[in-house]
């Protein structure tokens, strides 16, 4: 690990150093994270470690390698990043969560312990062109303190569609979520996820943005699981491919939660195809699908606004379901710039202010 251009300056608590600080393995990492330049090279981090980076405000991180993390089964995760106006350049480069040795087909409900997340992330300003290969659980994790954009980032869990002597038949990889985020102020833009779970999951927040991205494999695009006491709203869904998910775009709210809202979603200009189960659905009653809807989540202002939403559902899939509580779906939903084909008309139960839109 070498420094130069050795040069100190006070940023709020912090001594920001205005030097390179280089990684080439764990032991760098302390003094690495002093500098406002940090250089990442290849390594391999050793399993049941991780690879936290507690940056310097306005520090600029910069991967010029690989980076893969050693097999063993604990709670993880494998990587933490926090710090405020930082610049992450991943260079195309890859974090390799080592995936095969964990997946089960059980996800978080069973067998080994994965590691979960493998990316926390606890930064604002930008964090590009990263690629995400083969996460055990979980992929990212989002709780930006402020504003942050996250752009040209690959997840591929491909390998996890397919069975391994662990899964008994099912997909090896589950719970493979492609961003969880409970949080405000996010972009996420550009990126391509093949998963086997949530592409998105917004669980609580507001003033997030989903532009762009492509969706390969998993559950679509998700608002929730709403649980009690959150808020959701300011959210913009736009511009994303939806290739071969359960569903397209989907919001949850579990049917024990109370005292929580989900308002304010904006979707525009989305594409699906294939979609297994359904195009849009909207469910009060998780963990089941299209159950006894619980009355403790007000949703409101979901709307569907040009350019056009076409999403092409499967031979018996539903293309729209909505299961609301008594009371609990308000207000008029404008869904004319929204069409389904295929499969057949779906239940929508307790609500009729859907308007612009029939099955």
């Amino acid at each position: 690990m070498w420094k130069e251009f050795l040069l100190s300056s006070l940023v709020g608590n912090q001594i920001a150093k205005a030097c390179t600080g280089t990684i080439n393995s764990l032991s760098d990492v302390s003094a690495a994270v002093e500098c406002t330049t940090v250089n990442i090279n290849g390594f391999t981090v050793p399993g049941g470690q991780a690879l936290t980076l507690d940056l310097m405000d306005g520090s600029t991180v910069n991967m010029n390698g690989d980076v893969k993390f050693g097999n063993l089964s604990w709670a993880g995760p494998l990587f933490t990043i926090s710090g405020s106006s930082i610049t992450f350049n991943g260079n195309g480069h890859i974090f390799d969560g080592g995936g095969p040795f964990y997946w089960d087909g059980l996800g978080g409900s069973g067998g080994i312990q994965k590691p979960d997340p493998m990316m926390k992330i606890r930064i604002s300003g930008t964090f590009s062109n990263v690629k995400v290969v083969n996460s055990p659980q979980r992929t990212y994790s989002v709780s930006n303190p402020d504003t942050l954009v996250m752009s040209g980032l690959t997840i591929d869990n491909s390998q996890g569609d397919l069975p391994n002597a662990q899964s008994d038949g099912r997909p090896a990889g589950h719970n493979t979520d492609g961003f969880d985020c409970s949080t405000t102020d996010l972009t996420i833009e550009n990126s391509s996820i093949h998963n086997q779970d949530d592409c998105l999951a917004i669980n609580k927040g507001s003033n997030i943005v989903f532009r762009g991205n492509t969706c390969t494999g998993g559950h679509g695009i998700s608002i929730g699981s709403i649980a009690s006491d959150a808020t959701v709203s300011g959210i913009t869904i736009s511009g994303n491919t939806v290739i071969n998910n359960d569903q397209a775009l989907r919001i949850k709210t579990q049917a024990t939660a109370t005292g929580s809202s989900v308002s304010d979603i904006t979707y525009s200009g989305n594409t699906a195809t294939g979609c297994r189960l359904f195009g849009v659905l909207i469910d009060q009653s998780y963990p089941d699908t299209l159950g006894t809807p619980g009355n403790g989540v007000k949703i409101s202002g979901i709307n569907f606004v040009s350019p056009e939403t076409t999403l092409a559902v499967d031979s018996g899939a539903d293309r729209v379901a909505v299961n609301c509580g008594v009371g609990t779906c308000t207000g008029t939903w404008n869904w004319a710039d929204l069409t389904v084909t295929g499969g057949k008309a779906g239940p929508i139960t307790n609500f009729n202010g859907i308007s612009g839109f029939s099955q």
